[in-house]
């Protein structure tokens, strides 16, 4: 399921993601980050860390990917891709 619309606003630090079933979802750009699906980032989850990110970090870039984003945030870090559906399931 692909959001209808999709908008970023820098000075909240929020993605919001507006779905076809009418659910409007904000997601914190440092949380966002935090939950990152790379491989780097998964592996750290799995072992039960959590990436370190300043609670300042903004998405500063949205490349769509067909079945999901890539996000590019303000420390550099652009190695996720978003699929749709995970982006859904977040509750940042």
């Amino acid at each position: 399921m692909n959001p209808l619309s999709v908008g970023n606003s820098q000075s909240e630090r929020t993605l919001r993601l507006s779905w076809p079933d009418g659910r409007e979802q904000q997601l914190n750009h440092a949380e966002l980050r935090r939950q990152c699906p790379c491989s780097q980032c998964r592996a750290l989850r799995l072992r039960g860390l959590t990436p370190l990110v300043d609670d300042r970090v903004r998405l500063i870039e949205l490349n769509p990917q067909g079945y999901g984003v890539q996000l590019v945030f303000s420390d550099g870090h652009q190695r996720g891709i978003y699929p749709w559906t995970y982006l859904a399931q977040l509750n940042a």
